[in-house]
């Protein structure tokens, strides 16, 4: 008995799944994934971490064995080495010079008002204040009223441990700066190495870090700009391995062909769910804690959740969905931001408790009693909600001139650092040895040669995301974006150039990818790598070179005028 309806063979099913890949393949081409032979859909969206090296270790007679634990070590003590070196030069008398450094006099009284009260209490003038902090026996002249302040809590609430720890002396109101500038290193040589797959280049950009001079002198004075580069690191970090344990389980639910080999599916793709999802909580904290420091810090949270929603959309078309964006609307987009925006809500208003609780914080009970449409809120929110008002209006309001005042233009180039500290000693003064004067400075400014370079980084990495539509550096950019754009909205506003240390962290990432490029592919000629490991160590070892001559600039040390005068490159560094 025959039938007319034709019959659908193995080799029928073969050819589809082949033309399906085919089609998916090209597609994926279109948005910077190379072809290649058995380069499957797992390898794309969770790509290995290479194997380390071990030709160093047996180079110097190490066995083979002994070499390959040692190789696999270096995944972690690379970047701990890293951090106790940023370490050694952020805690190097940290306590010196015994002053109070540019707004200290503002954040180090408010830290301490806020472990002693919860709030932010009031001070006399700090013409009469900070003297009777610094002298001996030591005056503390802080009274209970609340007193309005421009910034949220966090910042001052990270200061106050460490004058919980050590007191309210310069070391204490340092101390966490530099602890948090130091873990910063060590985050960012891991954020590299995942990033890049290459644990030389995630310590290459921890290094560049830890010889940023805007990095190291806000690692050592006691201002907010930096606790809000940190968390905001925190939450990228969060987010990158967020990314890569959500296409693990992408890549897990895709179906194997007769080779053993994952093969893209439209249904997979599209309907897999992806699961609980901590690292992206944890990501919706930090970026709280972020906002929580300074206002600045909510622009991360906005930048970050639309980057983790592309993620997502590229996730499900590696996967193979057909129609990612729709996958997305359905099964991620919902979870992606509550995960992130409530959460953080909740946390930035957590760090407000010690408001909360009192009674006498500045506009604490400017609700209570008062009717109209609000009612139904909390008087405390409602109080607060108030006070934020205040409080933005006096922030975009800010324009006061400031002799250091710089433009968000000038920012990358270094036009126009802050001078927190400057003295002019005479001979046989505080270790003067120089006929002619010395001077003493603490200059803002990042290492010059590492922020020029990073200018051409960037540069590079809109060709590679605008051209490769390489997802890596389309995350740096995002990153930096996030850090830097949102002042150009403010252009009247007084501004300074230390703003910058926010996005300084993805600057590093963008030279490290940079002189990843230098390097060259491991595939390409032997004459290739050499010339790129010539130029990429020459540049780093003159970065290196340049941190080291403006060393004294970041830390006050003293040198001769002469000295410093030949420091001042610009005529806009004095």
């Amino acid at each position: 008995m025959t039938s007319d309806t034709p019959t659908r063979t193995a080799t029928d099913d073969d050819a589809g799944r082949s033309a399906e890949a085919t089609a998916w393949s090209q597609r994926l081409r279109r948005f910077g994934y190379p072809g290649g032979p058995r380069t499957g859909p797992r390898e794309r969206l969770v790509p290995p971490f290479p194997q380390p090296g071990v030709r160093v270790w047996q180079f110097v007679g190490i066995g083979p064995d002994l070499s390959s634990r040692l190789a696999r070590s270096a995944e972690w003590a690379g970047p701990l080495l890293v951090a106790v070196f940023a370490g050694v030069l952020r805690f190097w008398r940290l306590g010196q010079p015994r002053v109070v450094i540019f707004d200290e006099t503002y954040y180090a009284k408010d830290a301490w008002s806020m472990l002693k009260l919860g709030y932010e209490g009031t001070w006399p003038d700090r013409k009469i204040a900070d003297p009777e902090i610094l002298a001996h026996p030591q005056v503390i002249p802080l009274s209970d009223p609340g007193s309005f302040v421009a910034h949220p809590p966090m910042g001052k609430w990270v200061i106050s441990v460490g004058e919980g720890l050590f007191g309210l002396d310069p070391f204490g109101w340092r101390f966490m700066t530099a602890l948090l500038g130091t873990v910063s290193v060590l985050m960012l040589c891991r954020i590299g190495r995942r990033l890049f797959r290459s644990t030389a280049l995630g310590c290459l950009a921890g290094a560049l870090l830890a010889v940023d001079g805007l990095h190291l002198v806000m690692s050592r004075t006691a201002l907010l700009d930096l606790v809000v580069m940190f968390f905001a690191l925190a939450a990228f970090g969060c987010l990158l391995v967020d990314r890569d344990r959500t296409r693990a389980r992408l890549a897990a639910a895709l179906p194997l062909d007769a080779d053993g080999f994952a093969r893209p599916d439209h249904d997979a793709g599209s309907r897999t769910r992806t699961g609980p999802r901590p690292w992206r909580l944890a990501a919706g904290v930090f970026l709280g804690l972020a906002a929580a420091g300074k206002w600045n810090g909510l622009y991360f949270l906005v930048f970050f959740t639309a980057l983790t929603v592309l993620w997502d959309v590229g996730s499900r078309r590696v996967a193979g969905a057909r129609r990612p964006y729709r996958a997305v609307l359905r099964r991620d987009l919902g979870w992606s931001v509550l995960s992130l925006v409530p959460v953080a809500l909740v946390t930035y208003l957590l760090t407000w408790t010690g408001w909360f609780l009192s009674d006498q914080g500045y506009g604490r009970h400017w609700a209570d009693g008062r009717g109209g449409t609000w009612a139904w809120i909390p008087a405390p929110l409602r109080s607060l909600w108030h006070y934020e008002y205040l409080v933005y209006q006096f922030n975009v309001g800010l324009h006061t001139p400031h002799k250091y005042q710089s433009n968000p233009w000038s920012w990358l180039v270094m036009g126009r650092p802050v001078a927190f500290r400057y003295e002019s000693p005479k001979f046989g003064q505080d270790g003067c040895r120089a006929s002619a004067g010395c001077s003493q400075e603490i200059l803002a400014l990042g290492t010059p040669l590492l922020w020029w370079t990073a200018c051409a980084a960037l540069v590079y990495l809109l060709y590679r995301w605008a051209m490769r539509r390489d997802w890596r550096a389309g995350a740096v950019l995002c990153a930096v974006g996030a850090g830097y754009l949102p002042w150009f909205h403010y252009q009247d506003r007084t501004a300074f150039s230390f703003y910058a240390v926010a996005f300084v962290p993805y600057l590093c990432l963008a030279v490290a990818m940079l002189i990843g490029a230098l390097l060259g592919p491991r595939s390409a000629p032997e004459r290739r790598r050499v010339a790129g490991a010539v130029g990429a160590g020459t540049l780093v070892l003159l970065i290196v070179w340049n941190f080291i001559y403006f060393f004294p600039l970041y830390t006050g040390l003293t040198i001769p005028y002469t000295g410093w005068q030949s420091r001042m490159w610009l005529d806009t560094w004095i």
